[in-house]
């Protein structure tokens, strides 16, 4: 019984451990539900740490499981009782199995979190005179996902007078082209601060 029990501790734990690799992701969807923008960078320091986290995970759940399938000794067989017949649920097969998918939904996260945001609407602009776009490179800290892209261009999408932006998480860059007239590369970097991650550099492109 101890080793059952052993093994729905250890999936807890992996399942934390789960989540927690990828919180810096999570966090930017959470902070689009909850309309607080500011929040989304909050996690994206335990980015490094995300690939011992997830083998950590796996190791957690590989054990758990040999726990739960390893054959039993002879000494283990003649202990049982009717208790064994009547487990709590969290030392199942089925809750460990719950956990181990649940588990991999959170690892997976990274990969599919953008589709939490709304699909980018082009907006046409008057523009009177071509020269007045101006597009602008940024350069940010602190974008570990696709997740913190999207919540940047989505953040940076509703201003009015920005034509076209392009957020690129693993070259930590925000390419914008904007109608100078009706907006400046401040009022955009002020935006992109505003999300929680930081614009280290900008510059011109023409």
């Amino acid at each position: 019984m101890k080793e059952k029990s052993k093994s729905g501790k250890l999936a807890s734990v992996s399942l934390l451990s789960a989540i927690t690799a990828s919180l810096c992701c999570i966090t930017p969807v959470v902070a689009l539900v909850a309309g607080a923008s500011g929040a989304a960078s909050s996690f994206s320091w335990l980015e490094p740490l995300r690939p011992y986290l997830l083998s950590l995970t796996v190791l957690l759940l590989g054990f758990a499981w040999y726990q739960k399938l390893k054959p039993r000794t002879a000494n283990e067989i003649s202990c049982e009782c009717e208790d064994d017949h009547k487990q709590p649920f969290m030392q199942t097969k089925k809750f460990l199995g719950i956990i181990t998918a649940f588990a991999i939904v959170m690892m997976a996260f990274p990969y599919y979190a953008n589709s939490f945001y709304p699909k980018e609407v082009k907006k046409e602009i008057v523009v009177i005179n071509s020269a007045n776009l101006q597009k602008v490179e940024f350069k940010i800290k602190g974008m570990s996902c696709e997740a913190c892209a999207s919540h940047i261009s989505n953040e940076v999408g509703k201003l009015e007078g920005v034509a076209t932006s392009s957020i690129k998480y693993k070259k930590g860059t925000a390419i914008v082209e904007f109608d100078k007239t009706k907006i400046n590369e401040n009022e955009i970097e002020t935006t992109i601060n505003s999300t929680g991650y930081k614009v280290t550099e900008k510059k011109r492109n023409k």
